[in-house]
């Protein structure tokens, strides 16, 4: 499943193409995804001008001129090309490699740019990714959006909102984190890294982090900056990658994390002067890699 830093990455890819060129046409090249496709959706979006793209959690975000917004959600295997000229860019750097296999082609935005006519096309083999249309002065109370907590990019995600969170939770760590009530965006392959950073295990309680007055420890304060610079700097590797690219061959390409914990398991521990070794677990069916031996 993609995660923030990724779909930020899409995000920032697509924009320049996207942003103030106008939809031709929205072809739609079967009636569902997930979920059905809203009624009249191509109707919708044909003629319409793309004022700007966003990001809210894992969620695409499309703004339309008229207060119209396109959510989309990239699924397990979802991704996005953009094509025109003689390009054929995949904006994202994904863990795992994304599909051009044209046949999982199900989306095409045809548009009208300054620099002639693009293509952006959504490929998803799983079609487990979804699209929805909704006002802007709806998102808020929106069913994707109106429980989720803070975003780990913004300003409201500091210790003290943490530790109103996790006050009295007898629930591990890494399942509090996950819990997008609490942060929005996080997923399991940056939780293995912030808890890895801040040196907390993953089977922890929640709670152990917070005093009985209600105050963050020192253990959350070191967590909560871990998880901002975790996905700071995935966001800012994506962001140094697709430059790269560009640069190098004309297209994005993908880009391979080189990850600290998550999926190096077996492999010495990086803290500098611990002794460990990456382990695995399972927790709620997710595969866990920590070192026990740093992480307490």
């Amino acid at each position: 499943m993609p995660e923030l830093p990724e779909v930020e990455t899409v995000k920032r890819g697509l924009a320049p193409v996207m942003e103030g060129s106008r939809i031709r046409r929205a072809e739609l090249r079967r009636p569902d995804l997930r979920f059905p496709f809203p009624p009249a959706f191509s109707e919708a979006l044909s003629g319409r001008r793309v004022l700007s793209l966003g990001r809210r959690a894992k969620y695409l975000l499309i703004d339309l001129e008229g207060g119209d917004v396109v959510i989309a959600h990239l699924g397990m295997s979802g991704s996005f090309r953009v094509e025109g000229a003689d390009s054929g860019e995949t904006p994202g750097d994904f863990h795992m490699p994304r599909s051009k296999d044209t046949r999982h082609d199900h989306v095409v935005f045809h548009l009208e740019t300054p620099e002639g006519e693009r293509r952006v096309v959504y490929n998803d083999p799983r079609r487990f990714g979804f699209m929805d249309l909704a006002r802007r002065e709806d998102l808020a109370g929106h069913a994707f959006f109106r429980d989720l907590g803070a975003e780990p990019t913004g300003n409201t995600l500091d210790a003290d909102y943490i530790a109103a969170k996790f006050r009295g939770r007898q629930t591990p760590l890494k399942a509090a984190l996950l819990d997008q009530k609490n942060i929005a965006g996080l997923g399991n392959i940056y939780v293995c890294e912030a808890l890895w950073r801040a040196h907390l295990s993953p089977e922890r309680l929640a709670g152990t982090l917070v005093t009985a007055a209600g105050k963050p420890k020192k253990e959350l304060v070191a967590l909560t900056q871990a998880i901002r610079e975790v996905i700071a700097d995935a966001i800012e590797a994506g962001g140094s990658t697709l430059r790269d690219h560009i640069r190098a061959d004309g297209s994005l390409g993908y880009f391979q994390h080189s990850f600290s914990v998550y999926d190096q398991e077996k492999e010495p521990c990086r803290t500098p002067g611990c002794t460990g070794t990456i382990g695995r677990i399972v927790q709620s069916g997710r595969s866990t890699f920590h070192c026990a031996v740093c992480q307490k």
